[in-house]
């Protein structure tokens, strides 16, 4: 018995060998980038020291610019010494987004070629847009409920800035360049540019003509279909390389900010990632309840595409690897190739959480009130413009400083955000991926 215990516990460690790999990463990145840092620190505190002793017999005032310009060639350091370490994740991430444009076409053109007929294809859309539209509501709600319960930016209290100086920061997001990066221009330049909305459009658009075709579009069906096999087998080669990526991405990070990035805003973070748990382990096992699924089941299959999220701050690092779990899991691929890559653009739901949270975090530093009025208001904007963010980096702050200028809120507020957005970025990017696994397989019950 000890020994098939052994054999299993072997078999499942070899099976689970890369999720082991990037969690060793993500400890040894923290503990070389603080390692790295404190020899750093060291250096710069013993160089302050002597110019203490050199300038003690001068002015204050020329004290106070040694002191800045130590400080300053600091954080120069960091940067530099940090810098080694970042062609690791660029690499890595490089990697990923070279096979995102290529399996989100070929997928999304065969599962839509293989639903038979135009009208599953609507049907499945009118279902995708019912859940997507309702989950964004809930992440919304329940990121605007945990900020006005906690009040995490009363724990910091800000001056207002001089009236005038965030007018016309934030403009938001406007009908007509959300319409002119729905519909591309050329399929080419978004298939260069990594546009997933665009190359959804077109993908659907192909799907249905060559599904119409009958005989003569099964050729090039067949073709597609082939190339999406071809991207997935890339997309093991390339996960084997994650544990570096990882490793470097927060190495530099740790190098960067050290480990007081989290001193000044550990309530703030503590609140938004209660939330993501809230919402993850909670909210979305009982819509997985309620469609006969078990929670559990689904999560052990795409954990591993959640890490990677997570560890590298980005779900389109894991959207290839979710996608194959999914189908493992039982999904039917027609349904993976429809509902999952149009999750990535309209159902981020850790990244539409954090909108309402980050919006009214900003609010409660400058004292402002909002009215329930208000609140309400913001909630329906977001729900809006958080729509045209997809395949824009950081574009969860750009949606968050035009709804700052809407409601007269200082934009100015959004850079302590930007402070701490890489650590709240990894739990949201997790998040988007287990609400996307969910919707996939709450559509594909429907359709079933």
């Amino acid at each position: 018995m000890p020994l098939v215990h052994d054999l299993h516990f072997l078999l499942m460690f070899r099976k689970n060998i890369l999720i082991w790999l990037i969690l060793f990463s993500l400890l040894a990145g923290v503990a070389v980038g603080l390692i790295k840092g404190h020899f750093i620190s060291v250096d710069f505190e013993l160089q302050g020291n002597h110019l203490k002793s050199a300038f003690q017999h001068l002015s204050p005032a020329i004290q106070k610019v040694s002191n800045n310009l130590q400080r300053a060639s600091e954080t120069a350091s960091r940067v530099d010494a940090a810098a080694p370490f970042k062609v690791l994740s660029e690499l890595f991430l490089r990697l990923i987004k070279m096979i995102i444009a290529p399996l989100v076409l070929t997928v999304i053109v065969t599962g839509i070629a293989k639903m038979g007929d135009l009208k599953s294809v609507g049907r499945m859309g009118i279902k995708t847009l019912v859940y997507f539209i309702g989950a964004t509501l809930v992440a919304l709600f329940l990121g605007l409920t945990i900020v006005n319960f906690f009040e995490p930016g009363k724990k910091i209290k800000l001056d207002m800035p001089v009236q005038g100086s965030h007018t016309g920061i934030g403009q938001g997001i406007q009908t007509k360049s959300f319409i002119s990066h729905l519909v591309p221009e050329s399929i080419f330049e978004s298939l260069s540019g990594n546009e997933i909305l665009p190359i959804v459009v077109f993908a659907i658009f192909f799907g249905m003509a060559a599904s119409s075709l009958g005989e003569k579009g099964k050729s090039v069906l067949a073709l597609m279909e082939d190339i999406s096999h071809i991207m997935f087998k890339i997309t093991g080669w390339i996960m084997y390389l994650a544990p570096i990526g990882v490793f470097g991405s927060l190495t530099a990070v740790v190098i960067q900010q050290g480990s007081g990035v989290l001193a000044s805003y550990i309530y703030l973070i503590c609140c938004f990632y209660g939330g993501l748990v809230f919402f993850s382990f909670v909210v979305l096992p009982l819509v997985c309840r309620a469609v006969g699924v078990r929670f559990r089941d689904l999560f052990k299959h795409i954990r591993e595409g959640v890490i990677l999220a997570f560890s590298t701050a980005s779900s389109e690092a894991a959207m290839p690897g979710t996608m194959e779990a999914l189908e493992k899991f039982g999904v039917r691929k027609k349904t993976v190739g429809f509902v999952l890559p149009l999750g990535y653009s309209f159902n981020l739901d850790g990244s539409i959480m954090y909108m309402t949270f980050a919006t009214l975090f900003i609010a409660q530093m400058y004292g402002i009130e909002m009215s329930f009025g208000d609140q309400v208001k913001m909630l329906l904007v977001l729900m809006l413009t958080s729509k045209g963010m997809a395949g824009v980096p950081r574009a969860s702050l750009v949606v968050i400083a035009g709804t700052l200028s809407m409601f007269h809120i200082p934009v100015e507020g959004l850079l302590l955000v930007v402070g701490v957005d890489q650590l709240l970025d990894m739990g949201r990017s997790a998040t988007n991926v287990v609400g996307n696994a969910v919707a996939s397989v709450v559509i594909d019950r429907w359709e079933k």
